[in-house]
């Protein structure tokens, strides 16, 4: 009987390919407050510059290319197709590095969604989305993005997947988003847990349930996927 995999991944793993994340102190990031652009307010008080600024995290993020980690996490996918992946990211890498059953939390830069329906979206050309396109729907179209203070559609899905894993491989994240970092105590008691990451979270809920490779995404992740493959 082959093991459940489940694979957990954040923002580690998409700075490794060059994409920057809310905690870096330059790029694109010094020049927006989070106020100003990743919340449902800032949408309704200038849409115009939310649009901007998801253009550019679109742009950065199609420019980009998939890594190592997301290559490794790809590779088991295809030994084991029912690995599931969730990720907190907001790009495609890990689909255009091969993996399928994405589940992504906090939403999909590359998608456009009504505002009458979040569940209704729509996939968008290239990088640039234009402010007052409409959706079929006759709302204006918006970034299908999960902004701060909104309820996580993903999340409950996300916790039935955790409960079910054999192996949870969690890669490149602090564990301080929520509800997203909970995920891990969804995993059930005999599950083994692995976290790489080149920082050092507080694990001290987990006891010694959880192997951590500190380590970055793409050098401790090909190293776990490869050890995983020989003892199965």
């Amino acid at each position: 009987m082959s093991k459940k995999i489940v694979v957990f991944t954040g923002a580690g793993v998409s700075a490794e390919s060059g994409l920057g994340t809310f905690r870096d102190t330059d790029g694109l990031w010094e020049r927006y407050q989070l106020e100003d652009v990743c919340t449902a307010e800032a949408w309704q008080r200038n849409p115009q510059l939310c649009v901007e600024f998801y253009n550019m995290r679109r742009r950065d993020a199609l420019a980009a290319e998939p890594n190592l980690a997301h290559k490794a996490i790809a590779r088991l996918q295809d030994l084991f197709p029912d690995t599931q992946v969730i990720t907190q990211n907001i790009d495609n890498l890990h689909e255009r590095a091969g993996s399928r059953n994405v589940l992504h939390l906090h939403g999909e830069i590359t998608k456009l969604r009504s505002q009458k329906n979040p569940h209704d979206t729509v996939n968008i050309e290239g990088w640039e989305q234009h402010y007052g396109d409409l959706h079929p729907d006759g709302s204006i179209l918006r970034p299908h993005i999960v902004f701060f203070g909104e309820d996580v559609p993903n999340f409950s899905r996300a916790c039935e997947i955790a409960s079910e894993a054999d192996i949870m491989i969690v890669v490149g994240t602090s564990l301080n988003v929520y509800p997203a970092a909970s995920l891990l105590m969804y995993a059930p008691a005999h599950a083994e847990i692995y976290l790489v990451d080149i920082n050092e979270p507080n694990l001290s809920y987990y006891g010694d349930r959880v192997g951590h490779i500190q380590a970055l995404a793409t050098e401790g992740v090909p190293v776990l996927v490869e050890a995983l493959l020989e003892s199965m």
